[in-house]
């Protein structure tokens, strides 16, 4: 088989990533509004507006450039919020899990009110049915604790992993981070190893070093490296799926939606339908 054959199973998984990140087709931005605003509707905000149309702020290209900025925020989410999805399906799918088993969420008191948090992800070593598979997994555990420098009597005790799932993270959001620490807190009295699992190889190093601090397993997007430390490698060697071979694969019909959406978002009128 030629290295870009497509694969029976890309079709299925093709359609997850693609559903999400059409959305983004319809974007537009709400302008302190509260809800999306249109270019007509623009318009007659910006222009009645004595200061900003001083400025001519009520140009068709503002809307465009206002369009465009969350519009391109929004394809970045929608990538990520897409291969979440696809990564829970290709854990069902290769190590024979089923929808509640890749599922993880505890509740906890913020505020002194009760909230329930979860991660995107989950892996539980007895859930895993085929022998083999699972001490693949097992062994993968026991070795990222150890290069964690996780201690002994802990590491003994995790039963599976956990995971947060990024297309990347170079957000210094301190709220956001702060939550990931108490997830990893609660995964660990949980006997659960969280894993950062990064698609791309786009993740600040201040977040890297403060989340291998907390103990997080951190894995980019980063080809030829090691299962410990490459999200690709460990969806192929660990999980059993050739993860980057799906996206090579896909490249073409992947590059060409997000073309046409890019084209749709910088274009005043474009889908405003």
């Amino acid at each position: 088989m030629k290295p870009n054959t497509i694969l029976p199973s890309d079709a299925r998984y093709l359609q997850i990533i693609v559903d999400h990140i059409t959305t983004c087709k319809a974007y537009k931005p709400a302008l302190g509004q509260g809800k999306p605003v249109s270019l007509e509707a623009f318009q007659q905000l910006y222009g009645a507006d004595p200061f900003y149309a001083w400025f001519g702020l009520n140009d068709p290209l503002v809307y465009a450039a206002h369009r465009a900025a969350g519009g391109i925020t929004s394809v970045y989410r929608q990538i990520g919020l897409g291969s979440e999805v696809l990564f829970r399906q290709i854990l069902q799918d290769h190590l024979g899990l089923t929808a509640e088993q890749v599922a993880w969420s505890y509740m906890t008191t913020v505020e002194g009110r009760s909230r329930r948090l979860s991660l995107d992800a989950r892996v539980d070593l007895a859930d895993i049915a085929d022998a083999v598979r699972r001490e693949t997994v097992a062994h993968w555990l026991l070795e990222s604790a150890r290069r964690l420098d996780v201690a002994p009597g802990i590491a003994a005790a995790l039963k599976g992993l956990v995971f947060e799932v990024r297309q990347g993270y170079k957000s210094k959001d301190s709220k956001r981070q702060n939550a990931d620490l108490a997830n990893a807190a609660t995964a660990y009295s949980q006997g659960y190893l969280p894993v950062l699992l990064v698609l791309s190889t786009q993740i600040d190093s201040d977040i890297v070093e403060r989340y291998t601090h907390a103990k997080w397993c951190i894995l980019r997007g980063q080809l030829g490296a090691s299962p410990h430390l490459s999200t690709y490698a460990f969806a192929e060697q660990i999980v059993g799926y050739d993860w980057a071979g799906f996206f090579q694969r896909n490249a073409a019909t992947l590059q060409t939606l997000i073309a046409d959406i890019l084209q749709a978002l910088l274009e005043p009128e474009g889908h405003d339908g």
